[in-house]
């Protein structure tokens, strides 16, 4: 696991983590249809170009197989490849994060009932819901810190 400075970010990377990110929504967003997939796709690269604090963890062939970004104190985002879920990557990054950046909240869609399971077994706990994302669309949105 190491994090990638915003120098170090370049085409290929993003590419590769792109790919994480959509095998890894594909398996847990399953409230999304194809299209909506596709066009949130599109924001992915700026996302994780600007995103302060990029970790990445890969494989024994040094293929990234999970990422997280973190702002300030905050969980931004947090994908893993599907076949690697399970393993106690997303727990190690998690407690990475916690220890080595603060981070102390996240938000997590609320249909995305595995992550909020994940969070809550993390010692994350709802303080907030929205019924829309950020992006105004109906998928309701739990606001978690750590307890």
């Amino acid at each position: 696991m190491r994090e990638i400075k915003r120098e170090e970010r370049n085409e290929n990377l993003i590419e590769n983590l792109l790919k994480v990110w959509e095998n890894s929504v594909r398996e847990t967003h399953k409230f999304l249809s194809n299209e909506e997939i596709l066009k949130i796709k599109k924001y992915v690269p700026q996302a994780l170009s600007g995103i302060s604090h990029l970790i990445i963890d890969t494989d024994q062939n040094d293929n990234p197989i999970a990422f997280m970004g973190i702002e300030e104190q905050k969980l931004e985002m947090l994908f893993i490849v599907a076949e690697y879920r399970g393993k106690g990557i997303g727990k190690k990054m998690l407690l990475y994060g916690i220890e080595n950046y603060k981070v102390n909240n996240l938000a997590v869609n609320e249909n995305n009932s595995q992550a909020k399971g994940f969070y809550e077994h993390m010692k994350f706990k709802v303080y907030q819901r929205n019924e829309l994302d950020d992006q105004g669309n109906p998928y309701p949105v739990l606001y978690m810190r750590l307890k």
